[in-house]
């Protein structure tokens, strides 16, 4: 969600790059260009100004490092400014000393705070941690029964209750919490969750009952769920929470979307609080933890590499991997069905073009967030169709496939003769280019090249001091 403001800032600081010092001049230039870039990313005006000038003041000041180019200077005084706007540090989740560790979930409809409510579920259950979700959203069925679909699309623990054909109210609201969290204590559920009820607008009605449940739930967190790309509205509707009932933090769902990120950069400012997670699309896993230093790499087109590697650590089969590096670097070499293996796991990933917008958009990498739009992600589930039509016999030896085989495989698979054709051809070059690298002669030459692409990393090179 932050390409836009990452390619303006990228322009603003091409400018500065052959200058030979910073000077008022040229500091000026830069800084109108990154005044409305962020103008432009929908970030509050009150945000804008403090920025600017702290940048000035560095930038023109004495703190200045004379071993950094003038383009790395000031990329790395905007990065630390970034980074105290967004938070320094990862905000701690907070947990009772004594389960269960009560969370309330406010916000306004439509911001996602039902689907969150799983998400953060999901993501307490990897902690082994175990969740029981409730809905005190006695006003919309549709919002109960979505909850409940969540909760089982998670194997989360739910509590439903009975209405008892009681009003639609506060009285009603708060029985639901209090036989909800006795029923936490039961079935010994460390966390309960309380999805609140959301409105169109702010209204009294909705803040008094959220004081209600406050009071009677003494909630270790009140977590804001705002929508990235309603903008200034989500900070706006985040400050009159904040006001009301003390928020703990925020978070931000939809960061997947087209949005500009102004929300991100101003709700921390603004309210004071940190944002502690975000929803980074459908799936209850696309939820994680909100690291202020990767998001402002992310922004400054450096990628995140850390948030890449713990995903794949958490995702990726590392036995499988490991066998799979193996076969591909020996004699033998490896075949189409661990071929289709390793498509499977690269899969759960998500899109390419996630996984691409984690690497830096500078240095060796330059212009692979650009191609990540172009990535068939379709091309993955033909390739894996055509495999699945072979035999096993023909995914272990890949020579034996006949023109008639290859008929049969792409009649199976749903696809044509030269779509299996070109298939047999990418892995038979795969397989080469792998026994190739090998050999210990061009293992050397690799590493070699590896080091001398690190060694390009120019911009990355000076945000490391």
């Amino acid at each position: 969600m932050f390409e836009t403001l990452s390619d303006k800032l990228q322009r603003a600081f091409k400018n500065l790059r052959g200058e030979g010092t910073v000077s008022e001049e040229n500091i000026n230039d830069a800084l109108r260009e990154i005044r409305v870039a962020l103008l432009e990313a929908d970030v509050n005006l009150s945000v804008v100004k403090e920025m600017i000038e702290h940048v000035r003041e560095k930038a023109m000041g004495s703190e200045v490092m004379t071993a950094l180019s003038p383009t790395e200077q000031v990329i790395k005084i905007v990065r630390d400014e970034l980074i105290t706007i967004l938070g320094k540090d990862t905000a701690r989740f907070n947990f009772a000393s004594r389960p269960p560790t009560v969370i309330l979930m406010a916000g306004l409809q439509g911001s996602g705070k039902t689907t969150t409510s799983g998400k953060l579920a999901a993501w307490l259950q990897k902690g082994g941690h175990r969740p029981m979700l409730v809905s005190v959203d006695v006003y919309r069925p549709a919002a109960r029964e979505q909850l409940r679909v969540v909760a089982s699309s998670i194997k989360a623990n739910i509590y439903e209750g009975d209405l008892k054909g009681e009003p639609a109210g506060t009285p009603l609201v708060e029985r639901l919490a209090k036989e909800a969290r006795r029923e936490a204590v039961n079935y010994g559920c460390d966390v309960l969750i309380v999805d609140t009820a959301g409105r169109l607008h702010i209204d009294d009605h909705l803040m008094q009952e959220m004081r209600s449940l406050k009071a009677l739930l003494s909630p270790q967190e009140i977590l804001f769920v705002a929508d990235a790309m309603t903008g200034q509205d989500a900070v706006r509707s985040a400050e009159s929470f904040h006001q009301q009932l003390a928020l703990t933090g925020t978070v931000l769902t939809k960061m997947d979307g087209d949005a500009r990120g102004g929300a991100a950069l101003s709700i921390r400012h603004i309210t004071g609080q940190p944002v502690k997670f975000i929803g980074t699309g459908e799936k209850p896993d696309a939820f994680e933890p909100f690291h202020p230093d990767r998001i402002v790499s992310r922004i400054l087109g450096m990628g995140d590499i850390m948030t890449l590697i713990e995903k794949a650590e958490s995702t990726l089969d590392r036995k499988k991997s490991e066998e799979f590096a193996r076969k591909a670097l020996s004699g033998d070499g490896f075949s189409l069905e661990d071929f289709r293996d390793q498509l499977r796991q690269i899969k759960k990933l998500g899109s390419m073009q996630s996984i691409m917008k984690m690497l830096p958009s500078v240095g060796p990498f330059q212009g692979l967030q650009q191609m990540a739009g172009q990535v068939d992600e379709k091309q993955f589930s033909r390739v894996e169709a055509i495999i699945n039509s072979m035999t096993k016999k023909e995914r272990n030896n890949h020579e034996i496939i006949s023109g008639s085989r290859r008929k049969r495989i792409a009649t199976g698979s749903g696809t044509s003769v030269q779509e299996v054709n070109q298939l047999l051809r990418q892995y038979a070059q795969m397989r080469k280019m792998f026994k190739s690298a090998g050999k210990p002669g061009m293992q050397r030459k690799l590493m070699g090249s590896l080091n001398a692409m690190r060694g390009m990393g120019g911009m990355g090179g000076g945000m490391g001091r």
